[in-house]
């Protein structure tokens, strides 16, 4: 277990730039996948990303002298985790984008410590519910509901695609405390961790996609914009930002790096306003700001009286999981 202790308050500059800059990249995972399912199946998208992702982890890993896993048993678990972290949510997620509006996935993203939470009291028993928690569960729900706008009545093709965007956070939200109870503990680091998870994935939608597509398309035919996406993606959104998002976790420890989930839903929907022209109505926004108090305040950000002592960290909220990310950069979300 780690301890969340940082130098004395490192200077701003040391890591705010780095923290801004994971915020941009994760936030606008959700364009390039608006662009990438313009034209690929969101299987084949999810199949390329994925499979750009661990090519760039595993030159990381080479570069810096680590390893894969060698334990049969971590690499059974890592393959439930790269199912429910990867590859099932992040298709769910290019399938909810053909339907409903980038910058609106990315509220649905931030969701995720919602679902986390019942989860980890309720079926991994790694967390303990207090009235705290059920306060910001409670709280977060009711954003969910403010988003979809319930009392106008919802139904169609939109209401699909917000449900595939929740159901990617749910994903998230089975992955993370499962994560937590099976893989956690092992000594591996989280680098390991994570492209072995990216390579498992490249793996089941190499089996699944042409299954269920078709054989995926050859990248010569897809248009630049897309290869771009793709690539950004993949090398970006999943191999650099990973790196990043370690950095900052040395830097200022898991707690506050783990903040970032807040800045996401602002950089999705900036960028979709001003890249894609998307508009929000006014419930949106405002459930999305209900839904971040909400985990705010189970996660003890607001209300918590402050300790002379320092707390272990919580992997399962440092565990965030972005539309572009695998669950085991947690293994310090991650």
């Amino acid at each position: 277990m780690t301890v969340d202790l940082t130098p004395d308050k490192p200077a701003l500059r040391s890591w705010l730039p780095g923290f801004v800059a994971l915020a941009a990249i994760w936030g606008s995972s959700f364009l390039f996948i608006k662009v990438g399912v313009a034209e690929l199946h969101p299987l084949h998208l999810t199949l390329y990303r994925v499979g750009a992702g661990a090519l760039t982890l595993l030159v990381v890993l080479a570069l810096l002298r680590d390893r894969l896993p060698r334990d049969p048993r971590v690499w059974g678990h890592l393959w439930v985790i790269a199912a429910f972290g990867v590859a099932v949510p992040f298709s769910l997620f290019g399938y909810g984008e053909q339907r409903i509006e980038s910058l609106l996935a990315g509220i649905w993203n931030a969701t995720t410590p919602l679902v986390v939470l019942p989860m980890a009291v309720l079926v991994f028993r790694t967390e303990r519910l207090t009235v705290r928690k059920a306060v910001g569960l409670a709280l977060g729900f009711a954003g969910v509901l403010v988003v979809l706008g319930v009392w106008q009545g919802v139904g169609g093709a939109h209401l699909v695609g917000q449900l595939m965007c929740f159901a990617a956070a749910a994903c998230y939200g089975l992955a993370i405390p499962y994560q937590k109870k099976f893989v956690a503990g092992s000594e591996l680091s989280g680098l390991s961790l994570s492209t072995a998870q990216l390579v498992l994935a490249t793996a089941q939608l190499a089996i699944v996609a042409p299954l269920v597509a078709g054989a995926p398309p050859v990248p010569t035919s897809l248009s630049p914009s897309v290869v771009a996406s793709v690539l950004v993606l993949g090398a970006i959104g999943t191999g650099l930002a990973f790196v990043i998002n370690l950095r900052n976790i040395r830097i200022v420890g898991a707690t506050t790096a783990a903040m970032v989930t807040y800045l996401i839903p602002v950089f999705a929907i900036v960028i979709g306003a001003l890249v894609l022209d998307e508009r929000l109505t006014w419930h949106q926004p405002v459930g999305a700001l209900i839904v971040l108090l909400g985990v705010a305040v189970s996660q003890g950000l607001i209300g918590r009286r402050r300790a002379g002592t320092a707390r272990p960290s919580d992997p399962v909220r440092a565990g965030t999981t972005p539309a572009g990310v695998p669950s085991a950069v947690s293994a310090e979300w991650r």
